[in-house]
């Protein structure tokens, strides 16, 4: 939708706009995604008995049954980008593949947080950039700030009851601008009396906006989720789209759209992304808006006419009268940006399981050197590793502060060792990324002590009764989940394995004179498996050494059994019997 929509009016729905989102699911969309429901009459104004029931969020859902676009995805299924960094758009036929950055950013991070606080729900981001397509051309093919706003409200027109759902004014037109009666809202199409327990506060900035990106994508995740439903199952995430927007040609274009977005897309530059054509409420298509003033929360804006451009947009111009230029709309300060800059990122080295001690910083500048503030910048983990950003995410999104800085969270390092990279990225551009090279260590121990003084002592073919342990240290401190090697030496000065004398034995029950895969526990200690010994006797050396030049030689002895001493019972002669 452009700011605002064509209506769709009680008893009034196109059903030939209908008739045509099922035929073309159906036949080519999605197979396999049409419902029990496709069978009915497709009407936006006459809400299933199954989605009333539950919709929990005022007359007709979250939208107060919007209008939406109904424009179908193309037949071909989009080409993923073959990279993470910003693509050139696609166009398919007359909808675009692609999805603008800072809108993909919003859904996914939506499906994030939802994956932590609700993860029975299963909330795919697909599905919000369904809904989001449907209900708003993805914020008017992404035409938001750095911060996420949209650059002008979109809104729906008033729901006053004339030839639409009657919804008297429940915010004091706070987000609508209208103190008479509501409209919907934003990206995700929101009602003021949804928003109102729905909101959220998706991007961080202690504010909850439906006009912005992040927090409508966040709420809509939630709308969704709400009741504990499982969208992994069909029919219930039938009832969450029905929920959101009462009608069944409504649920088939999400579910087609859903599909499509399913078989790959690609990112866009904010603001490039097309608008579809076609309106639930009318026939005509909705001119694309130009980005004017960023949208300040809880403003008035005018009221809307039908067809317009957006409700701080242009009208259109009646045939045959002078038209009038909007003024040229200056660069956003992303546009502005020519290329990053390193703003003092150090070494990045870490030792496994440990939070790294520099973070990356960048700046973005303009060709001249200048810093460009309110640009948000990507910072992506790339390359075989377990290490993740402070809150277990490989991508974070920050906006530059107004020296044009913007610092990654920490870095925490995994369990896995070696070298990655972490890119960063211009949200909306197309620019050169900076690459910064890290590395985890294993982890270390300098010292290893034998934990007991038992003589370690066997005859030979048996086995030791004492197993050997150990406890690690690093610079006085407990060294867990550190890796050992114990090996059974020839000498103190040849650390060659021994071809006789002590031994461990494998899984099989083979011997084995080296044992490589040994970690300490998280409290520094190590336990031997058990030690054996052949028939060689004589003194032979255990050697553990640890990452970090740890060491500790153990001795062994294998000797025969003492002789027990005879006992003077068993040593004196029995006296003779007497002979009769």
């Amino acid at each position: 939708m452009a700011a605002h929509f064509g209506r769709l009016r009680k008893g009034a729905a196109s059903t030939a706009v209908a008739a045509a989102a099922v035929a073309a699911l159906s036949a080519s969309q999605a197979p396999g995604v049409a419902t029990e429901d496709l069978g009915r009459q497709a009407s936006g104004a006459q809400p299933s008995a199954d989605a009333s029931a539950s919709a929990g969020g005022g007359e007709g859902g979250a939208t107060g049954n919007s209008p939406y676009y109904t424009d179908l995805p193309p037949l071909k299924s989009p080409n993923p980008s073959p990279s993470p960094t910003i693509g050139t758009p696609v166009s398919v036929g007359e909808a675009e593949a692609g999805i603008p950055a800072t809108v993909l950013d919003a859904y996914k991070r939506a499906e994030t947080s939802l994956r932590a606080s609700k993860p029975e729900c299963n909330l795919p981001w697909q599905l919000l950039a369904a809904i989001g397509k449907v209900e708003s051309g993805q914020a008017r093919g992404g035409r938001v700030d750095a911060n996420g706003t949209t650059y002008s409200p979109i809104l729906g027109p008033k729901l006053d009851g004339n030839g639409f759902a009657l919804i008297a004014d429940t915010d004091n037109g706070a987000y609508d601008g209208d103190s008479a009666y509501d409209r919907a809202v934003g990206p995700m199409q929101f009602i003021p009396s949804t928003w109102a327990w729905a909101g959220r506060d998706g991007n961080g900035d202690g504010k909850k906006d439906p006009n912005n990106v992040y927090d409508a994508a966040l709420a809509a995740g939630h709308y969704l989720c709400r009741s504990g439903r499982d969208l992994s199952v069909q029919a219930q995430m039938n009832a969450a789209i029905l929920g959101y927007n009462n009608s069944t040609a409504y649920l088939d274009t999400v579910l087609s759209w859903l599909e499509y977005y399913r078989k790959g897309t690609h990112e866009v530059p904010d603001g490039t992304g097309g608008l579809p054509s076609h309106s639930s409420g009318d026939s005509t298509a909705d001119p694309d808006p130009s980005p004017s003033t960023p949208a300040t929360p809880h403003s008035k804006p005018s009221d809307p006419k039908p067809g317009g451009g957006g409700s701080t947009g242009p009208s259109p111009s009646t045939p045959g009268s002078p038209s009038t230029s909007p003024p040229a709309t200056p660069p956003t300060p992303t546009e502005t940006v020519d290329h990053l800059e390193d703003a003092g990122s150090g070494k990045l080295t870490a030792t496994a399981g440990q939070t790294f001690g520099t973070k990356v910083a960048v700046r973005t500048e303009t060709k001249a050197g200048k810093a460009v503030a309110k640009v948000r910048v990507r910072f992506l983990i790339v390359g075989d590793t377990d290490t993740t950003f402070t809150g277990g995410e490989s991508v974070a999104t920050l906006v530059t502060d107004s020296k044009g800085a913007a610092t990654a969270p920490a870095l925490v390092a995994g369990e896995k060792t070696g070298g990655f990279t972490v890119r960063v990225t211009v949200v909306g551009r197309t620019l050169d990324a900076l690459d910064y090279a890290a590395t985890v260590t294993p982890r270390q121990a300098d010292t290893l002590t034998r934990t007991g003084d038992t003589e370690l002592t066997c005859v030979p073919g048996g086995e030791f009764a004492d197993q050997v342990q150990l406890k690690a240290t690093y610079k006085g401190a407990v060294a867990g989940k550190v890796a050992a090697t114990a090996t059974l030496v020839k000498s103190a000065d040849d650390a060659t394995e021994n071809d006789k004398g002590p031994y461990f034995k494998d899984a099989d029950g083979k011997t084995v004179r080296t044992l490589t895969d040994l970690t300490t526990d998280a409290d520094g200690a190590l336990k031997l498996p058990k030690l054996y010994a052949d028939d060689t006797t004589g003194t032979f050396l255990l050697r553990v050494t640890t990452a970090g030049g740890a060491t500790l030689t153990v001795e062994l002895t294998v000797a025969p059994a003492a002789s027990a001493t005879p006992s003077a019972s068993a040593s004196a002669t029995p006296s003779a019997s007497a002979t009769p």
